[in-house]
């Protein structure tokens, strides 16, 4: 774990996402349909990045997304999927099968004795949960002991260092403290385990005001902390908004269409209405579209982000002052 003690750590989304380069581990806060960090993690496909070992317990939308974009080439997760909405990962599925991403299948208790581990400084930790399951055969890493204790048996699991953990929280400060509310996942072995700790927040607080609400994550931690509104969606993060189910139909339904980048990417965002942007999405859906403007053969997509970004502005329906403001600071405008 590193120490970082600058007194004003704000990035935007492009300089905090640089500090992931190809071929590292990174470690994906949040969970399922919760607090997963979404800009950050698209900000790395509009980088380019590739090769990424990417750890966490159970993950979704972010997982599948980074599969569909070609970002990461190993999964070290306990589940990958959409719940009871969808059911599985389309483009993790995919990537699986096609070998492109290797799946190295483990359960949530394992992965935090292995982050604990690196915490603590050790080179492995023991578990039992595993005993009498595959994931023996299935990790040759893993070592077996018996307990000079208790004479019972016991299984060996490594440390896990990763090299940055990218985490979306709902405040900070200028400084880099986080204020994560539960349910806290995994985060804070992520953050504790990991070389670099990159992180969005909802809302930058001025030190005081957090102070008073008692963060749970010091500053020495992060890295870099970037004030980025809505930068979970589409998955939760309250009490600032919901699960949108209604975006995650339309990424589903693109993501199981084919594995072509722009579709997988794109082609739900240009379906959206302008009655939806108008609410709370104009934002998030101008971040991916940014994304694909990047990308081989998108000048389609470049053509439907400007019809559609001269549509809302045309529109009849005012925007609230309040959007207007959390829409201009949040780095995903090109």
């Amino acid at each position: 774990m590193s120490v970082f003690t600058s007194d004003d750590k704000r990035m935007s989304l492009a300089e905090a996402a640089s500090i992931v380069q190809d071929g590292m581990t990174i470690a994906i806060g949040g969970g399922l349909s919760w607090r997963e960090p979404m800009a950050l993690l698209r900000e790395l496909v509009r980088q380019g990045r590739c090769n990424l070992h990417a750890v966490g317990t159970a993950h979704g939308v972010d997982i599948d997304l980074l599969c569909g974009a070609g970002v990461i080439n190993i999964v070290e997760e306990s589940y990958i999927g959409f719940e009871q909405d969808f059911g599985m990962a389309p483009n993790f599925r995919r990537a699986c099968e096609s070998g492109r991403v290797q799946v190295h299948d483990t359960c949530c208790h394992t992965i935090i004795q292995q982050l604990r581990a690196a915490e603590f400084g050790v080179p492995f930790l023991p578990v039992r949960s595993v005993q009498g399951t595959d994931f023996l055969r299935l990790h040759p890493e893993y070592k077996t002991m018996t307990c000079p204790f208790t004479n019972l048996p016991l299984v060996l699991v490594p440390a896990i260092a990763p090299d940055v953990a990218i985490i979306h929280a709902q405040y900070g400060d200028v400084q880099g403290n986080l204020k994560i509310l539960p349910p806290l996942v995994a985060d804070l072995f992520f953050i504790r385990a990991s070389k670099h700790v990159i992180a969005s927040v909802e809302k930058i607080l001025p030190t005081d005001e957090l102070r008073a609400i008692e963060p749970n994550v010091p500053y020495f931690w992060v890295e870099s902390v970037v004030e980025a509104s809505y930068g979970a969606h589409p998955t939760s993060c309250y009490p600032f908004y919901a699960y949108d189910r209604a975006h995650l139909t339309r990424y589903y339904h693109a993501a199981q269409a084919g594995s072509a980048r722009q579709q997988i990417l794109g082609r739900t965002l240009l379906q959206v209405s302008i009655c939806h942007v108008m609410c709370s999405n104009l934002q998030p859906m101008m971040s991916i579209l940014h994304v694909l403007e990047a990308s081989p053969g998108s000048r389609c997509l470049k053509a439907g982000r400007m019809a559609m970004t001269h549509g809302v502005l045309s529109s009849p329906h005012p925007k609230e002052p309040s959007h207007e403001r959390r829409t201009n600071h949040l780095c995903y405008t090109p």
